[in-house]
């Protein structure tokens, strides 16, 4: 909402040193036309979009465009809302999840984040310590490839 005079009045508190990063965020796709006209209007330092392997729809614009203007990507909902993980709970992990590291649905959904290269950091977002434990170490070993980023999306989605 008036993002104009909002950035305006951040950039201004950025010089004070009253905030250290300057950033926009959004969580649906239908607001991606005007996130990404402020994207190209305003040197920002990150942006924060909602992105899963069943929601995709950043890929197409919003993740290029971060990366191409030097923006930190940060990502909400990686698990689609908490749904996603209920819909995989009962489905067994791919057999080549372990070749990644990954011993849990959680972990191979957060490499699928992570292993797009505009991607900076993954807002997993839990309550509970144990989530929390399985969903750090998502951040070691490998990060799955294209063909296996696939792989995940098109179970997610059913194909």
């Amino acid at each position: 909402m008036d993002w104009k005079t909002q950035l305006a009045t951040l950039r201004q508190w950025k010089a004070e040193k009253r905030i250290a990063y300057l950033g926009v965020t959004h969580y649906t796709a239908s607001a991606y036309d005007q996130l990404e006209a402020v994207m190209r209007a305003a040197p920002l330092d990150f942006v924060q979009v909602n992105y899963a392997a069943d929601d995709r729809a950043a890929e197409a614009r919003i993740l290029p465009l971060a990366k191409a203007r030097g923006m930190a990507v940060l990502v909400n909902l990686p698990f689609g809302g908490g749904g996603l993980l209920r819909r995989l709970a009962t489905r067994p992990l791919l057999p080549w999840a372990g070749e990644i590291g990954c011993t849990s649905w959680a972990q191979l959904l957060l490499k699928f984040v992570l292993a797009n290269d505009a991607v900076t950091c993954a807002i997993p977002g839990t309550s509970n310590p144990l989530h929390m434990r399985d969903n750090a170490a998502a951040g070691t070993g490998p990060l799955p490839d294209a063909a296996m980023r696939e792989s995940i999306a098109g179970v997610v989605v059913g194909r």
